[in-house]
């Protein structure tokens, strides 16, 4: 189908991010050109672009879709690396590489909300790059899942302006998704460019994995980030966040996976857990895991960091029970009494964030028919959430 050209570069455009994404994107893969572009089974349009190689391709400008790569992941909807295609068995034949001059290449499907691939973030070199790390593939998926995020966000509330929300309401939301990808996201987006550039001058050190530990520490607030703003516009702008309930698989693998995630990433914290569940659980266990994360997140955030962190799961008397218990200093009346509405942060406003975390954790516990409660006495604060089996 033919699309409109101008309104889908109009609406990457007018994303304020999109110049520092497309400059990190080229940082962190050193790629000479790189391109937000709209993919449909018969256009490719360049929307944005970063071009330090000559190119030549401007936003609005057109390829023939059946000559790209993109058409191929538009189809199969995954990201597709080249670190050299000399090299590469699956695309040392492929045409395309030939044909536009490049040797490396990297490409993530911007996919929205119902599963549609959009289009593509996607760079090439005319020289081989390193691209298959996990740093660059984590960091690429992500930038590409912003540009989506904020795509979504702006068609959704062009819809739905006029019946779901007032002027004001949709001022501020939009203030407030500016502000995380403007300054929450500044931070770690740094830390990464800055991990990364260490890193490669590092790699035949010792000091190699205490670094990728910082690059991944930082992913890892970032896809935090994200998918908290995520979640809170499809509230929003949706309705209400939505479930799907599953008992074919068991729960307690996803707490002890998110556990161990934050092991690695937080080495210096000491997390002692218990989990005893009697499965099934009929839950949706990738809602389920982001509230765990959100909460066990909180603790590490707010709580003393020298003292360990206690996460219970359990099953008892047809109620399924998780609590997250830190030390620290206590949540005081006010904010506790606040502490589950959106953009609220505790007692500690120099903390970064748009207090979105603890919102969408108890959207979650709501939606599953459940509840999330806090206490905070003397040195320790614990979250728990119960929800019947």
């Amino acid at each position: 189908m033919a699309i409109d050209i101008k309104a889908d570069v109009d609406a990457v455009q007018q994303i304020g991010a999109v110049p520092k994404v497309l400059d990190l994107a080229a940082r962190i893969t050193g790629m000479g050109f790189v391109a937000i572009a709209r993919v449909t089974s018969d256009q490719w349009i360049c929307c944005a672009v970063r071009d330090s190689i000559a190119f030549g391709l401007e936003p609005g400008g057109e390829l023939r879709v059946e000559t790209t790569i993109c058409n191929e992941i538009r189809q199969h909807g995954n990201t597709v690396v080249i670190n050299d295609v000399q090299t590469d068995s699956d695309f040392c034949n492929h045409p395309t590489p030939a044909m536009y001059g490049f040797r490396s290449y990297i490409s993530a499907p911007i996919v929205l909300i119902d599963g549609a691939v959009w289009g593509t973030l996607c760079a090439i070199d005319p020289t081989p790059r390193q691209l298959r790390t996990p740093e660059i593939l984590d960091t690429f998926q992500l930038l590409a899942e912003l540009i989506a995020a904020q795509l979504e966000l702006n068609q959704r509330l062009e819809r739905s302006q006029a019946d779901l929300i007032d002027e004001r309401k949709t001022a501020e939301l939009r203030e407030q998704f500016i502000g995380v990808l403007g300054h929450d996201l500044r931070n770690p987006l740094a830390a990464v460019d800055a991990g990364m550039r260490v890193l490669l001058k590092n790699l035949d050190t010792g000091r190699a994995p205490e670094i990728a530990l910082g690059v991944q520490k930082a992913v890892y607030r970032m896809a935090g980030i994200v998918e908290n703003v995520m979640d809170f516009a499809r509230g929003r702008l949706g309705g209400g966040l939505t479930i799907k309930r599953d008992a074919t698989l068991p729960l307690a693998p996803v707490l002890e996976q998110i556990i161990a995630e934050f092991r690695t990433a937080w080495p210096t914290v000491t997390i002692s857990s218990s989990v005893q569940i009697e499965e099934p659980i009929s839950c949706d266990r990738s809602k389920m895991g982001q509230l765990f994360s959100n909460l066990l997140g909180n603790a590490i955030t707010y709580g003393d960091q020298s003292r360990p962190i206690h996460v219970v799961a359990r099953t008892l008397d047809g109620t399924f029970d998780l609590t997250v218990s830190n030390e620290g200093p206590p949540i005081s009346e006010k904010a506790l009494a606040n502490l589950f509405k959106p953009y609220t942060r505790g007692d500690r406003p120099s903390q970064q964030g748009l207090g979105l975390g603890l919102y969408i954790a108890s959207q979650i516990a709501q939606a599953h028919g459940g509840k999330l409660s806090a206490i905070s006495t003397g040195r320790e604060t614990t979250f728990s959430f119960e929800m019947p089996i």
